[in-house]
Order: structure tokens, then C-alpha cells, then sequence
């Protein structure tokens, strides 16, 4: 499970999963399984989808990664003291034995996703072996830090991916024949995605899998600050410690190729008008009587040009494209590539939120970041905002610059599908 006996200046590390004790809802103890998970932390809509998924089951993981009260402190504590209480009720029971954990996620139109759930050691990006290829606001990770520091323990799994050999590799050939054994459970939740989990206690079996990541590296698809999260709290514990390691989902890409969706902004306090006042001159911009999906093909279609984004909030859409050169020389760092020096999310953020409308793009009281377009601009039209709809990255853009160590303005890209939190938790003192 690690380089024990070997310098680590000659030998290089890989990936080093490790397996743990997971902690899952005892399916007699909640109304059902569905209604106890949640997406990830950051993809719930507040308050309304935060609402939805309380009111759910009283047992909804949301509690723990979402908790409610009037004080950051109040709130952690909260977090630690529900945990603490499901233990203590057999809400949550840990699994016997150590394992990993084969995950499954499908839906009804051909989208079949599965991959491997363990402790990974948690890494920095100059080792090479987990890239980032997002920056992260420094107040999520310190939000996401204290959180795991009351609750002691990794409440939901990363997202990250890895390019294996196909059918031939080691992990690839456990994770096929385990998803024809009867899984330990499963699900199907109210997005439509069947989930199936299955736990791989044999110590064989799991050094095979151990022994094939080793060789690989791995790409942060979902969960940047997660991981920053989970590399300060390794810095404040002296090694070893469990905090060493971080729950993750690694999907093998070469078998199982993720969809990449766009992030949305949703800026606070600047009406529609205002923003396209201010782009006069600056981007061209057409006015657009489309229903959403018509306006986002559109979108796809001016991406295909250049930069382009779709603005919303006032009743009708505004295609926005064809930056002015001159603006884009004044704003964009001329200090990296090319490939990320023409990213929209670069341009967004460089030219039109920091120059343009003077909105700082880490403040979450000017920002909002939300991953659904048509709740992006719900919000927007209900609170008087500006909703600015994005275009999905490339996959491979975006592996090409993590390659190179040059990270993509926060929130470029949704890797999916997420796996569901509240399947699999991980406590640290187990």
C-alpha cells in the first residue's frame, strides 16, 4: 500500500488507494436509500433544492455536508453532533472489514459509469500523481476544512479520472466481473440514475487493483477544493495519520468516458441591463426569442467561433460573442498558453467580471456558482440578477493543461456524473 523500504527520490509514486471501513445507511433505519442521498455539496441549489432534499427523510446526508444555523461554528458542530447521534443510533453502521468499493451509476439513456471507491493518498500537485486543473477560493476550503475537522471524517467521495488500459487492465477486469455479483445495495434516485455499490474485502484481489493504479496518474474531474481540503488537514496532522488519505472515486476514462458540462455564474446586484450596457462596443450581442434549449444551441453553435456566452434574467436571452481584441490584450495574462489564454472561462473572468463589470468572481456574495442552466436562470429572473450561461470545455483541453500544471479559472468544468453522496462515508477513526 505504500514505498515502505524504498527511497522515494528514485522510486516514483502512483496512485496509492488503500481500502477502509465504510460507513452506510442501515436501509431498516430510513425511509429508502434514494431519499437519504444527495448530490455533491456544491451542486445543490440553496435554499430550494437544500429545502427539497431536507424534507426528503429526516436522515438526508444533507445534513452533514449542508448543515443548518446561524454561525459557521454552530454549524460544523451540528454537522458533528447529527453524525455522532446516527452512529450511536445505527443510522450509520461501518462495514465489517476494510474494502473498496466498486460503484455503479446508470441512467435511462445508455449512460453506464463505473469505477473504484477507496482511501487515496493525498498528494501535492508537483508529485504529478493527482492533477488539479481548477484554482479554488480559498473561503470554500476553509469552510470545507472545518467542517471535516468537527465531523472527522470524509463525507463524500471526489470524482477523479485516469486513462487505463480498457478491458485489460487489472481494476477494470475486477470492477466487470464484481458488477455481475448482487451488490451490497441499490437504488435508483429521483434524476433517474440507478446506483449500485458492491464492497472488495479480498487482500488479492485488492492489491491487484493496488499494484495497476500504481502506474497511473490522475485528473481532478470533481472536488478541487475537497482535495485542497483534504491536503491542508494532511499538512496539520503529523504522518502517519488517516488524514494522509481522502475518500475518492477513480474512473478509468479509456472505459468509461465522463460527460463534461459547463458551470454557470449567476451574478448578484447586476440587473441585465446594466451588464449589456456595459458590454456596448466591447462583445457583440444578439437578442435572442428562443425557448432555452433553442438559446443553448445557439451557444454551442457561436463556441464553435470563439468566446461566446449566453446572458439571461430579464425574460429573454442575449447571445454574447466576439470579444473586442484590444479588450482581451488589456485584461487576459499574456503569461500562459494559448489554450488558456482563449478558454471562455478565462475571458469571463479576466475581461468581463474583473474589468468589465468590476464583480469579484471569489465573492460569494456577488457570485453564485450553480451547475443547472435552467435553475441559473430561475434564480436569475426571481432575484434580478444576471444569469451568464456557459459552454462546456473539452475533455481533453482540459487534461492537456493540468499536464502542463496550468489550472483553469475556478469552476470551468462539471465532470459527470457525480457519484451520489450518502452511499459510502468514511470515518477517520476507523
Amino acid at each position: 500500500m505504500n514505498s515502505a523500504g524504498h527511497s522515494e527520490a528514485t522510486v516514483p509514486r502512483g496512485l496509492e488507494l488503500t481500502p477502509f471501513r465504510g460507513l452506510r445507511y442501515d436501509p431498516d433505519r430510513v425511509g429508502s436509500l434514494a431519499a437519504v442521498t444527495s448530490p455533491p455539496y456544491d451542486v445543490v441549489v440553496r435554499p430550494d433544492g437544500l429545502h427539497h432534499l431536507q424534507d426528503a427523510d429526516p436522515h438526508n446526508i444533507v445534513r452533514l455536508i449542508l448543515p443548518q444555523a446561524t454561525t459557521p461554528d454552530a454549524r460544523n458542530e451540528q454537522a458533528a453532533d447529527t453524525l455522532r447521534r446516527w452512529l450511536a443510533e445505527g443510522v450509520l453502521t461501518a462495514d465489517p472489514e476494510p474494502g473498496l468499493y466498486v460503484y455503479e451509476q446508470r441512467d435511462g439513456n445508455g449512460m453506464l459509469q463505473r469505477g473504484v471507491i477507496g482511501a487515496l493518498r493525498v498528494s501535492d500537485p508537483a508529485e504529478g500523481v493527482v492533477l488539479p486543473h481548477e484554482d479554488v477560493m480559498p473561503h470554500v476550503v476553509a469552510d470545507r476544512a472545518a467542517l471535516m475537522r468537527a465531523t472527522s471524517a470524509n463525507l463524500e467521495p471526489l470524482l477523479l479520472t485516469y486513462r487505463g488500459d480498457g478491458a485489460t487492465a487489472a481494476t477494470t477486469g475486477l470492477v466487470e466481473r464484481t458488477a455481475q455479483q448482487p451488490p451490497l445495495l441499490a437504488t435508483t434516485t429521483e434524476d433517474g440514475f440507478a446506483h449500485r455499490l458492491w464492497s472488495v474485502t479480498d487482500p488479492a484481489e485488492v492489491a491487484r487493483v493496488q499494484s495497476d493504479l500504481a502506474r497511473h496518474q490522475a485528473l481532478i474531474a470533481d472536488g478541487h477544493h475537497r482535495w485542497a481540503t483534504y491536503r491542508r488537514l494532511r499538512a496539520e496532522h503529523p504522518s502517519p495519520s488517516p488524514w494522509d488519505y481522502g475518500l475518492v472515486l477513480l474512473v478509468d476514462t479509456a472505459r468509461y468516458p465522463l460527460r463534461v458540462r459547463a458551470i454557470h455564474r449567476l451574478l448578484h446586484h447586476l440587473p441585465v441591463p446594466d451588464a449589456l450596457a456595459a458590454l456596448d462596443g466591447l462583445l457583440r450581442v444578439r437578442h435572442l426569442d428562443v425557448p432555452l434549449p433553442q438559446a443553448l444551441d445557439a451557444l454551442a453553435d457561436a463556441a464553435r467561433e470563439g468566446n461566446a456566452f449566453l446572458l439571461a434574467g430579464d425574460g429573454s436571452f442575449h447571445l454574447v460573442d466576439r470579444p473586442d481584441p484590444g479588450l482581451l490584450a488589456r485584461t487576459v495574462p499574456a503569461d500562459r498558453p494559448a489554450a488558456w489564454r482563449t478558454l471562455d472561462a478565462t475571458v469571463l473572468h479576466a475581461a468581463l467580471l474583473d474589468h468589465v463589470w468590476r464583480v469579484p468572481g471569489d465573492s460569494p456574495d456577488r457570485v453564485a456558482y450553480i451547475h443547472d442552466p435552467a435553475a441559473t436562470v430561475e434564480k436569475a429572473e426571481r432575484d434580478g440578477g444576471t444569469a451568464v450561461l456557459m459552454h462546456p470545455v473539452r475533455e481533453e483541453v482540459v487534461r492537456d493543461l493540468a499536464r502542463q500544471g496550468v489550472t483553469m479559472p475556478r469552476k470551468s468544468t462539471s465532470f459527470g456524473p457525480k457519484p451520489a453522496s450518502g452511499l459510502v462515508l468514511r470515518a477517520l477513526e476507523l
